[in-house]
């Protein structure tokens, strides 16, 4: 089984990511509520997988994906923006996020692009 990070500084947008990929086989092993504490969950649990808001207090996932990158370079992690944030997204991407999803999100959409990150590191 596959384990998932998933941070978002809305705690329904993260039980949303939970309920759309824990019925594919996927495990929530952690969730972070900001850009500091993903990191730290991404070092203490070291998951398949981090799927991260980009824009969260503390630190900017932007920010935090450089840092996690830093530590595994092989780190899979996915970004999630709003409509909008294509800019965003592209500095998300250079700055070593594999892939992006945009919300409001489908769930056919997360699984699609969770399954082929991971398949990617693979």
């Amino acid at each position: 089984m596959k384990t998932v990070l998933i941070a978002d500084d809305a705690s329904f947008m993260r039980q949303m990511i939970r309920d759309i990929i824990e019925p594919e086989g996927y495990e929530v092993v952690g969730e972070a509520s900001d850009g500091v504490e993903v990191v730290e969950k991404f070092r203490e649990l070291h998951p398949d997988l981090v799927m991260m808001d980009i824009v969260m207090p503390k630190r900017s996932g932007i920010d935090a994906v450089k840092a996690i990158k830093a530590e595994d370079p092989t780190a899979a992690v996915v970004m999630c923006s709003a409509l909008g944030q294509e800019t965003l997204v592209m500095e998300a991407i250079q700055a070593g996020a594999k892939d992006f999803i945009v919300k409001p999100f489908k769930p056919d959409a997360v699984i699609t692009t969770l399954a082929k990150t991971i398949e990617k590191g693979e």
